[in-house]
Formats: structure tokens, sequence, C-alpha cells
């Protein structure tokens, strides 16, 4: 069976964290999911359909305890860091 974009961006940027303190909640995994698809140069998927997509996954996005990784997760975090310029 063919790994889906969604598979392989679970793959890429995240790692189960069954023992965190700080979990991605949805908004977080979306926005770490965005960050993979411009890494890889692909149009993310709309929230909607990445939730359908996480569902397919297995993952449930509420109660899942990922942890971010790799160059998606770097460019999260800078992306999302407030400017104090």
């Amino acid at each position: 069976m063919a790994t889906s974009h969604f598979q392989q961006f679970l793959h890429d940027a995240t790692s189960p964290a069954p023992d965190t303190d700080c979990p991605l909640g949805p908004d977080c995994l979306y926005g770490l999911y965005t960050s993979w698809c411009l890494l890889q140069g692909l149009t993310p998927e709309p929230d909607a359909s990445f939730r359908a997509g996480m569902r397919r996954c297995r993952v449930n996005i509420h109660r899942s305890r990922p942890r971010m990784k790799g160059r998606a997760a770097a460019d999260y975090i800078l992306s999302s860091y407030p400017y104090a310029g």
C-alpha cells in the first residue's frame, strides 16, 4: 500500500511522546503540517482535510501526544515565534 503524504508527515515531523507534559494540540499539529508541506514543496490541505487525513491514519488530534521533530519543527518554531522588532 502506498504511503499517504499524511503518513509521511507523521513519520518525518512527529514522534510519539506518551509521557510529555506538553503535547501538540490540534492547531499546533496543523501548523507543523503546513511547515512540513512548505519544506516538501507541497500545498497544504485545508484544516478539515488534514483532520480527516489524521483520522485515516488513526491519529486522534485531541488525544494523541505527539512531539515535533526534524526540519519542520525548526521551521514551525521559528515562524510562530513572535517578532519583537
